[in-house]
């Protein structure tokens, strides 16, 4: 199958369109259909609110045509509660500032174009943030390989809720 021509929409916190909520909600609906009878993810509404309500919050969609495929989504870290913080990471020269990325998620029928990549890359092309850190769950070795190999290292382990997975942290310094 050839690749699709994709385009890539970006949106920014206080400046989301009509039925963009709904969008997210749907594009994660068909990236974890075999999973969403987890409890956890069936709570993504929330998760949506919450980091589209963060002063800073940006996201990346890719579009085929008018049909979105993915996107990446996050928000500027609060100091001193960055998920790298329990971890006994320490940054290059105390440089803390630091942009969460808190989804990256591409529907199956367009996985395995280097579409998740490309978000991942758009989403942070602007950043004015030292860090960048994401949490991957623990049990998906082949996506914190994939994360390896766009710069992160893992630093630790958490688990932010109690119904969520255990995640692995994992870090990239924006500013080598």
């Amino acid at each position: 199958m050839e690749p699709s021509v994709i385009d890539l929409r970006h949106f920014r916190h206080g400046n989301l369109p009509e039925g963009f909520r709904q969008m997210l909600i749907d594009v994660h609906a068909d990236a974890y259909a075999d999973d969403m009878d987890d409890p956890f993810n069936q709570r993504f509404a929330w998760f949506v609110d919450h980091w589209s309500s963060a002063e800073g919050f940006t996201c990346v969609v890719a579009y085929d045509g008018n049909e979105p495929t993915g996107f990446a989504y996050g928000a500027p870290a609060t100091p001193g509660r960055e998920w790298w913080r329990d971890c006994g990471y320490e940054p290059n020269d105390g440089r803390t500032s630091t942009y969460s990325v808190s989804e990256v998620m591409v529907r199956p029928r367009w996985r395995k174009q280097g579409i998740s990549e490309r978000l991942h890359e758009a989403l942070l092309r602007e950043r004015a943030e030292d860090l960048t850190v994401l949490l991957v769950d623990v049990e998906h070795p082949k996506v914190q390989v994939l994360y390896e190999s766009w710069g992160y290292r893992k630093v630790g382990e958490r688990k932010p809720f109690a119904d969520s997975p255990l995640f692995a942290v994992m870090v990239k310094d924006l500013r080598d």
